[in-house]
Formats: C-alpha cells, structure tokens, sequence
C-alpha cells in the first residue's frame, strides 16, 4: 500500500514548492495598500517610502528654560569679570528662539540683578538651541518600504508632517475547525470531546503577526460540507488554515478537499512534530493559498511558525519576524530521529557562566510543553540527537531577533543612498541598506576599522587634484575596491532667487554673508577648503566658517530657514528645499569597500540595483546628478 503522504520533503524545499504553486495559481503576491490615520498604524508595514514633510523642530528653539541672548554680547564674561545684560528674553524649554538672539543661557547659570542679567562665563552662538532640522528635515527619508511600524516610527511620522502613511492592510486569516469530535470552548466535554482549543491559539498567532483573524464554525467530518466552506473561505481571506484532517485517518479529508478545490502542492513534510502538514492554493480569482495544519496543538503552532508566519510577512512586503537565538548547552541526552527536522522546545536557566537548556515532553499533543518553553532548537535531519553538555544553538521565544541581510554604509552623505535603502527593501524585504553619516574621512576609517561594508566617499586630494584614490592608498591601500556611484554637482545653496547675488566661492569673504559650513573629514569641508586654499583666502575671513552640520540635507535646511546666507552642498539638496544653487565643481562620489567583498552575496543587490535602468532614471531625476558612470569599478 502507497504512503499516504507525496513525500517527506525537507521544510525549505516544501516553502519553496509552495510559493512556487502560489504564483502558478494567480495568488497575489502582496496585499493592498491603505492610507491610516499615523495613530492607527503601530504594527503596520509601510507600502512606499516615508518622506519627511516638514522639518522638526520647525523653527529654532529653546533646549533649555533661561534667557535668550546675543552670543557676541557674553564675549569675556567669566567669575572675575562677569558681564550684565539688559538685552535678553527669557524663554522656557520649546519655545521659539525670539529674533536677533543666538543663544540660550541656563536658568542656573543666570544671576539677576536690579542692573541686569548677570553672566559670569561666556557663550557660544547656538548653545542650548534646537535648530531647525535638528532632529528631521523635510525630504529626508524618514521610513523604507517594507518597514514594520513602531510607536516610535509613528511619533517621528506625526513630527515630520506625515499623517496618513501608506500601509499594506491587515492579511485576512480564516481558520476552519474540522472535526465531529471538536466542540466549542466554553461548552461541557464528553469523553472523546475535545475543545477547540487549536483555533483559539492559531487566531492569536495571526493576530500577533498583524493579520485580521477570523474563525468559522466548527465543521463536521463531511467532504462536502468541508469543500463548500474552504471555498466561502478563501473568497474573503488571504491564507486559509484548515485545521485537522491532514493525516491517513478514515475521517481526513483535507488534502482531498484541497484537490478538489484547488490543487494540492505538498502533503507530508520532514519536519518533527507537524509532518502531516498539506500546503496548497484554492482556486479563485484571485486564487487563495490554503494550509493543512495538524490536529495536535504542538505540531499546529509549529506549523504556523514554520510555514503561516513567513508566507503573511511576504503578503505585507515584510522580512519574517525572527526571534533571537543564543548558545546553550543542554543538561540531558537528547536523541532525534533521523531523517526529520526535529524541533523541541526547552526550558532555559543560566548555571554558572552557561546557559543551559532542559528539553521538554516532546509530545506533539502536549500543550503545556508550548506554555512552558523558553527556547526552540532543531535538531537537524542528518543528525540521531545530542549528548549532555553539547552546545545547541536555541531560538528564543521571548523575544524577536533581528537577523537581517544588512549593508552597513558609512560616510559621505548623499541622497542616493536614501534612495537606494528604499529601493533595495522593496525588492527584497530581507535587504537592508543602513548609513551613517560621518563624512567621507570618518566612512574610510570605519572600513579600515571593519566597522562598516562599504564607505561613501569625494574627498578631494588637493596634492593632487583627484577625489578618493590618494586617501584609499594611504588608510586601505591594495585591498580596497573603489565603485563609482556618480557624478553630483556640488554648488553654493543660497535663498531663492540668490538676494545677495553670490556668485561663487570669492563671495563667501564679503562683509555680512553667513556661511554655513558641513563637518571637518566630510568631503564638500575639503573642497571648500581647497578652492579657499587656491584663492588664498583665509577661512577665518567667513563668517559662519565654524558653523558645522553633518548633511547636505541640514546646510540646506538652515539656509531656508534664514540663519544662513549660503552653504556648500548638492543640488539635489536645494532643490530640496526650494533654494537657489549657484555651481562651484561637479564631483565623484564613490563606494569604497573591501576588494574581497566586492563579489561576495551580501553586496551582490545592491550591484545589481546600481545596474537598473529605472534606479538610474530616479537618481537623475532627483537633479544634479550623473549616472555615466554609475556601477563602474574605477579600482
């Protein structure tokens, strides 16, 4: 007599049959999108970028209660010569910085007088000022598709002016209990009754996912009854579980069900408790995936885990959420059966400087082995089990990890980093692009330092005239690998319609021209610097050459808000921001990473997204920018 099940296949193989029956059948590979109010959104997956509206704070303001002063005013104060001021308001915490001050004095350190305010230490200018900017700036990319939302995410949403985000909607999960014998909670049980307790806990699994949970009536044993409600099912839902029913039993009807109303894609898979699993599509338009779980509790929360949990992330565009895991070491023998994935759940404690893990009752209809359990360990297919004292790796179940696929980026900022983040995440919800922005020196040193896979750079060599390759020889020397992202054009950003009428770097020394300067290391810092240099202009000579922001971003962002003239920056950036651009070079900024890393997986999406005709089209339409060269290994 044949096995009732296709076959055992190994867990991975069955998703992957799965998904691929999936897209065969017409199931759609993402859920809609919706617009929420930002206070309704916590747990929600962003459907596109999130761009920040408005900048916060809004306007410059107080970061402490106390007075508001002119800088300049405080020169020479100290304990021995204090210094009284009539000129000042008193501001508290938050409130607008009053125009024609620069600063703020602590209430503390005030010392009032019938002359005055007395101030016995000097300030500089924007001390204790929260500009404009500080913490967001408009344009910036605030979230990345695919980005599950956070209480947190939604409060910088709300600060950056974005009140209605695009989310994917809640997946629609329907449970179907199976079974003469299943009764109702809450009703009085017979022998050989038994309380349907799975759809309680299968409900709350998807509720926790994120997903609208819903739950039939209980059906009997009866193929037909059994297909006619699968069918109503799958015409509301997302993912349909049909619980009970999947083994070889006179009353399992449920992959003959699935055949009938759709098609079956695997029955039987290697994973211990759980094997009886059936994963299949409903026909439809559109067609609905369907999953056969288990009857016994254990083996159908496992089946979520393994087999619900990671199809409804990629529903919503998300990467699955993944618990984190540590090093344990098991305090008894613990054997397996070969040939199966064998999960089990321990108890965990902490002996000494160890931690250790107790296995529990492995019985796949042992629910309170599901209650107690601290942990979740496989013991992999190939292998009988594990002797005391082995060291296992063990999931967490107290918490969610975070295993990602990350590029971590550190350097130069530009814009099309921002833009590449979102674009890697909406291809690939399992990429993350993550950049630091510490100036194109700091990102090389942080790749020297293996802190970082990649280092934005256009640090210009004035030696030599050339951007990047002279630094790379000297910090990394032959093991570094020089990418080209583009061409930008860096210019003066100045008000709209440029009042002052500045025409270039000679301006920047006129009398009452405000300068707002970015980081030392950053790469526009040098340029500046280097035209200063080829003048022979002193940069004590501009005003304002002291002034550091660490973005393209936050130069534009003071210069629109009036507290500068002018900033060296990109021409994305004013655009930005509305601002007039006045050209000075247009430049190279390049990717500079580890020669061995170059061909390796993890870089490998973000080479091919650099190879996109569409990626390239959306960086040059951000203005300013080339993309001749973009993807070219220049070394």
């Amino acid at each position: 007599m044949s096995s009732p099940f296709v076959s055992d296949v190994p867990a991975a193989e069955a998703l992957a049959a799965w998904r691929e029956a999936r897209a065969g059948a017409g199931c759609p590979p993402r859920v809609g999108t919706v617009r929420v109010p930002v206070g309704a959104a916590v747990g929600r997956v962003t459907a596109e970028p999130v761009w920040a509206r408005r900048s916060s704070p809004a306007f410059d303001s107080a970061g402490m209660d106390g007075i508001a002063v002119l800088a300049a005013d405080t020169v020479g104060a100290s304990e021995t010569t204090p210094v009284v001021l009539t000129d000042f308001e008193v501001v508290d915490t938050g409130d607008p910085l009053p125009p024609r001050y620069d600063a703020v004095v602590m209430r503390e350190h005030v010392h009032h007088t019938p002359e005055g305010a007395e101030l016995r230490a000097a300030v500089p200018p924007y001390q204790h000022v929260r500009s404009i900017g500080e913490d967001i700036s408009a344009a910036e990319l605030l979230l990345p598709e695919g980005h599950r939302l956070r209480p947190v995410d939604v409060a910088a949403c709300a600060a950056a002016g974005v009140t209605e985000p695009a989310v994917r909607r809640a997946p629609v999960v329907v449970i179907i209990p199976t079974g003469d014998e299943i009764r109702p909670i809450g009703t009085a049980v017979e022998p050989g009754e038994i309380l349907d307790t799975n759809s309680l806990m299968l409900a709350a699994q998807a509720r926790e996912a994120g997903c609208d949970a819903r739950t039939t009536d209980i059906v009997p044993d009866e193929p037909e009854a059994i297909t006619t409600v699968l069918r109503a099912a799958a015409a509301e839902a997302d993912l349909v579980l049909l619980i009970a029913g999947s083994s070889a039993g006179r009353d399992d009807y449920t992959a003959r069900v699935i055949a009938e109303a759709g098609a079956v894609a695997v029955h039987g898979v290697a994973v211990r408790p759980g094997h009886p699993v059936v994963l299949g599509v409903v026909a439809g338009e559109p067609a609905t995936p369907v999953l056969g779980v288990p009857g016994y509790p254990v083996s159908a929360a496992l089946t979520f885990d393994i087999f619900a949990a990671p199809l409804l992330a990629e529903l919503e565009g998300a990467g699955p959420r993944e618990r984190p895991s540590t090093t344990a070491r098991l305090a008894r023998k613990l054997p397996s059966v070969v040939g199966m994935d064998d999960w089990v759940r321990v108890r965990l404690g902490r002996v000494q400087d160890h931690v250790v893990a107790t296995p529990l009752p492995r019985g796949a209809g042992v629910l309170t082995s599901l209650v107690r359990a601290d942990g979740l360990l496989v013991v992999p297919a190939g292998v009988e089990g594990h002797h005391a004292g082995s060291e296992v790796r063990v999931d967490l179940l107290r918490g969610l990890g975070e295993i990602d696929r990350t590029i971590v980026a550190i350097g130069s900022h530009d814009l099309v980093l921002d833009l590449a983040a979102s674009a890697l995440r909406a291809a690939d919800p399992l990429v993350t692009l993550a950049s630091s922005n510490v100036g194109s020196l700091g990102g090389l040193v942080a790749l020297r330092d293996g802190l970082c896979h990649v280092a934005g750079s256009h640090l210009l060599d004035p030696a030599t005239g050339e951007y990047t390759l002279p630094y790379v020889d000297k910090l990394l020397g032959p093991d570094a690998a020089v990418i080209r992202l583009v061409h930008r054009d860096q210019g003066l950003l100045v008000a709209p319609g440029n009042p002052l009428g500045l025409k270039g770097i000679d301006d920047l020394a006129q009398p009452g021209v405000r300068y707002v300067n970015r980081q030392r290391g950053a790469g526009t810092r040098a340029l500046l610097d280097h035209e200063l240099a080829r003048r022979g202009l002193d940069p004590a000579a501009i005003s304002g050459y002291a002034r550091e922001e660490h973005t393209h971003l936050a130069v534009a962002a003071a210069v629109a808000a009036g507290r500068a003239d002018t900033g060296l920056g990109i021409l994305a950036a004013a655009r930005a921001f509305g601002l007039g651009f006045v050209p000075v070079a247009q430049e190279p900024y390049d990717l500079v990473l580890r020669a061995a890393d170059a061909s390796g997986d993890l870089l490998a999406p973000l080479w091919d997204l650099l190879e996109s005709p569409g990626f390239r089209d959306s960086i040059e339409g951000l203005g300013g920018y080339s993309c001749a060269e973009t993807g070219i290994r220049i070394r």
